[in-house]
């Protein structure tokens, strides 16, 4: 990332949000997370799945000034072709992560959220490194998750997503600047009973 990046000018600062707690996986709340610590030297963000590596050098990773900008688009993504998908890689101005609240906190388990996210909205292009057996655990609907999952959470996001940091670590990788997070989410088992391996 940091030599395609550094390719087309574009400054950047890599967050590796590592949730650490002994919850299910929750990449709404770890990404609003990573927003909330990112602090004001940044103008926009890039939600983006550590799996998921840009081959083509025509994918344009600039600031998203018409709006929120889905590199990953569906036309593009070897494996998601749904038309609301907005998974993988979306950039999005600080300011209109803001605006729509983050993301919904309610998504414990791997997907559904990003769908959540965009329900208010050919050639090689990426690579997905990612082995399924990894994610089996997480991909299990639990209780009413199944149902909940298609509720879209209007009140959910930044404002209300429950952390702790427990360890931040800058470095530089390959000349990558770096911030390593380790975060431990809080869940209320009552409003999402799903958020443990039960």
């Amino acid at each position: 990332m940091h030599r395609f990046l550094s390719k087309k000018r574009i400054r950047h600062h890599i967050f590796i949000l590592n949730q650490v707690d002994h919850f299910r996986f929750n990449r709404a709340s770890l990404i609003n997370v990573g927003f909330l610590e990112s602090g004001n030297d940044t103008d926009y963000i890039a939600m983006h799945d550590v799996d998921l590596l840009p081959l083509n050098e025509h994918l344009d990773y600039s600031f998203p000034e018409a709006g929120p900008f889905h590199v990953a688009s569906p036309e593009l993504h070897p494996l998601y072709h749904y038309k609301t998908y907005v998974g993988g890689i979306l950039l999005l101005t600080k300011q209109h992560y803001e605006l729509c609240n983050g993301m919904s906190n309610r998504f414990w388990g791997w997907g559904r959220e990003d769908d959540d996210l965009g329900s208010g909205e050919g050639s090689p292009t990426f690579q997905h490194l990612h082995d399924p057996a990894w994610r089996k655990r997480d991909q299990k609907r639990i209780a009413a998750q199944k149902q909940e999952q298609f509720k879209v959470d209007r009140e959910g996001g930044l404002n209300n997503v429950r952390y702790r940091i427990e360890s931040r670590t800058d470095l530089s990788v390959a000349g990558a600047p770096c911030t390593v997070l380790n975060i431990l989410l809080d869940c209320d088992t009552d409003e999402t009973p799903w958020c443990t391996f039960g």
